[in-house]
């Protein structure tokens, strides 16, 4: 298996083409979406990126001349030392440097179809013959050596440029500027597809900043934690119900009548019983096991479930977010949210946001959104 990687350009992330892309390269390369880490590079990483574009000593050809200027002029911090922001996604399987780079497409192309990312999303411009304006797109490296070189340059710097990037954009003073979390969840990964990239375009309807980007997979203990205030409101709401129910149920069955002080005993006893389970349903569907047959040895170990960790910056964003979002059950939510367009059920519905700036932060902190879980996956591609 191979490791190939794509780098979102800062214009692509603040034109909000991010959801596009992601689309395109995982829908059409057929590849696992293996790591992800937003980046603000340092003068020192895109140096040294730049002068690995350049094949082994030789004498640069032209496309490799324009890719490392463009990445010098625009990927490091401005003249106000305003950081940009990038998307590194690292990608996994078979041949994955030639699928990469074949789906990104050739820098300049006599004709575009929009076939490629490069095709639909980049763009150029020739005046008298000279070129006068370069818009790649993405970046990709164009050969498995390449590919091993440039990854390890990103891993070296992941810690010190890369993670959740809270300074990078400036507001005015005064405007009430949030920080929230968005999970995908797993039902988007089932099979490589443009579920991803649909889902995290809608999201940019919110006109909201993508500052952190993390590839996941919960571990029971982490989804038990996450979901711990669904438990409580999922056993008092089905207490108040399982009773009602039960009694309709028996009075059918049995022909007898039941007053209404059975009826609570019937919702105290069942009630408890059906909220764990539904709620040990969503944890299963999160991590992969039930935690009541999860094996001790593997509560705190990372699950078989794939979700996508996203922290989005404005002003607003909780509420922002929450309303591209939808309702938790996508057949009441309105057209055109993402529950609506991409849920199935009130479990199986594509995406989690937080509902305020509190449970953003706890929500984060248990899945650790700024851990760097690149690096130890690119030194071990590499050892």
């Amino acid at each position: 298996m191979e490791l190939a990687y794509v780098i979102f350009t800062p214009y692509s992330i603040r034109k909000s083409r991010t959801g596009g892309i992601i689309s395109r390269i995982l829908s059409r390369s057929g590849l696992e979406l293996a790591a992800a880490r937003m980046f603000a590079p340092s003068h020192q990483l895109v140096e040294e990126f730049a002068a690995a574009l350049i094949s082994g000593g030789t004498k640069p050809h032209k496309m490799q001349e324009l890719l490392r200027q463009y990445i010098l002029k625009n990927f490091a911090p401005d003249t106000e030392s305003v950081r940009q922001r990038v998307l590194l996604l690292v990608l996994r399987g078979e041949n994955a440097v030639l699928q990469t780079r074949s789906v990104a497409g050739h820098i300049v192309q006599e004709r575009p179809r929009g076939e490629t990312i490069r095709d639909t999303y980049g763009d150029y411009i020739v005046e008298d013959g000279r070129l006068v304006y370069f818009e790649p797109a993405v970046v990709a490296a164009q050969d498995s050596d390449s590919a091993r070189k440039h990854l390890a340059i990103w891993a070296k710097y992941s810690d010190s440029d890369g993670g959740i990037l809270d300074d990078c954009i400036p507001y005015p003073a005064g405007e009430n500027v949030e920080k929230t979390l968005v999970l995908i969840k797993p039902d988007n990964f089932r099979f490589p597809n443009a579920r991803l990239g649909g889902v995290v375009d809608l999201f940019s309807r919110a006109g909201l900043s993508i500052i952190g980007f993390k590839v996941h997979n919960m571990s029971v203990a982490e989804a038990e934690e996450f979901y711990r205030p669904v438990l409580d409101a999922m056993v008092a709401k089905l207490t108040e119900t399982s009773g009602r129910r039960a009694r309709v149920a028996l009075e059918e069955e049995f022909g007898v009548a039941i007053n209404d002080s059975i009826e609570r005993q019937l919702g105290e006893l069942i009630g408890p019983w059906a909220g764990r389970s539904y709620w040990e349903g969503i944890i299963q569907f999160m991590a992969g096991t039930r935690p009541s047959e999860c094996p001790p040895e593997r509560h705190t170990l990372p699950g078989n479930q794939k979700c996508v960790a996203l922290v989005y910056q404005g002003v607003d964003a909780v509420l922002k977010i929450r309303e591209v979002l939808g309702p938790t059950d996508p057949a009441t939510a309105p057209f055109g949210t993402i529950r609506r367009e991409f849920g199935q059920t009130i479990m199986i519905n594509a995406a989690h946001a937080s509902d305020s700036v509190e449970n953003a932060k706890r929500e984060m902190d248990i899945i650790r959104v700024a851990e760097n879980n690149l690096q130890p996956l690119i030194q071990a591609h590499l050892s």
